[in-house]
């Protein structure tokens, strides 16, 4: 569609006031789902985050990678095995983790980045002493939880102008690797650095009152109308360990969190510099 120069001046000036409002505040993005498998859209996102840097927003870009995951261990003939959503991550499954987050997909979106001309550094967990970890259970192995967070190869990265791109991976006082899920080091990470928001991209609208229903989405929820809507069956399966993340973030500081349809071409354009958005909006009161 061809837009005239009168309606792009029309759509800057509009979005002056989030502009203003998001200048020289850090950002934490949760990048996954078919938004990192499409590369059509991954180049649209990719973009937008460069375009962000350049107007002066803070990005950091926390990134999983389930498919390529999943790609690697069939070549390598491992079965892949989930329990509660997790993957079961044995030892040899954990290196591959390692392999295929911290090497091939954290440097391939470094990339994609460079060459839209924006400047981005690659970092796993297991850089700077950024997260370290225990077992989170027995059944699931190498999955880890976090028990500590520090953020200062993140602020350096930060104070230089450059986007850290974080691949889900941490460490333990022997070495070993782990595997986390990417909404918890997304939340731990915004909530260490107190950013101004957390915006998850996922495959969904957003919250639906009805999921049946995309007309239903609830544009803004308080965290402390999310236990009614657990009962009410509303948040359930799959979304409640991604909101828990959120309302963890937002009691450590986080002003506001976003879960937007990463599978549309310039969600976070429109979720950040519109006043309309496009997701779900999760704050404190």
């Amino acid at each position: 569609m061809d837009i005239t120069n009168a309606v792009k001046a029309e759509i800057l000036a509009r979005a002056l006031p989030n502009i203003q409002l998001y200048r020289g505040k850090t950002i934490v993005v949760k990048y996954g789902g078919n938004a990192m498998v499409n590369e059509n859209l991954k180049e649209s996102v990719m973009n937008d985050l460069v375009l962000l840097t350049t107007i002066g927003i803070k990005i950091v870009l926390v990134h999983g990678g389930g498919p390529e995951i999943n790609k690697a261990l069939s070549a390598m003939n491992i079965e892949s095995k989930f329990e509660n959503g997790l993957r079961v991550t044995d030892k040899e499954t954990a290196d591959v983790v390692q392999m295929v987050l911290a090497g091939k997909v954290n440097k391939d979106l470094v990339c994609q980045i460079g060459n839209l001309k924006g400047h981005a550094i690659g970092l796993s967990g297991m850089d700077g002493n950024m997260i370290k970890c225990k077992p989170l259970d027995s059944a699931h192995c190498y999955v880890g939880e976090i028990i500590e967070m520090n953020t200062d190869v993140i602020e350096e990265v930060l104070a230089n102008s450059f986007i850290p791109v974080i691949s889900t991976i941490g460490y333990d006082e022997n070495g070993n690797c782990y595997n986390i899920n990417a909404d918890t080091v997304a939340a731990a990470v915004a909530g260490k650095l107190k950013a101004e928001a957390l915006i998850s991209m996922t495959d969904v609208v957003g919250l639906l009152r009805d999921k049946n229903d995309e007309s239903s989405l609830i544009h803004r929820i308080y965290i402390s109308d999310v236990p009614a809507l657990i009962a009410d069956g509303i948040i359930s399966g799959g979304m409640i360990p991604k909101i828990d993340s959120m309302i963890q973030a937002i009691r450590e500081g986080v002003k506001k969190a976003f879960i937007i349809d990463g599978r549309v071409p310039h969600s976070i354009l429109m979720e950040m510099l519109t006043d309309e958005g496009m997701g779900t909006m999760f704050r404190g009161r």
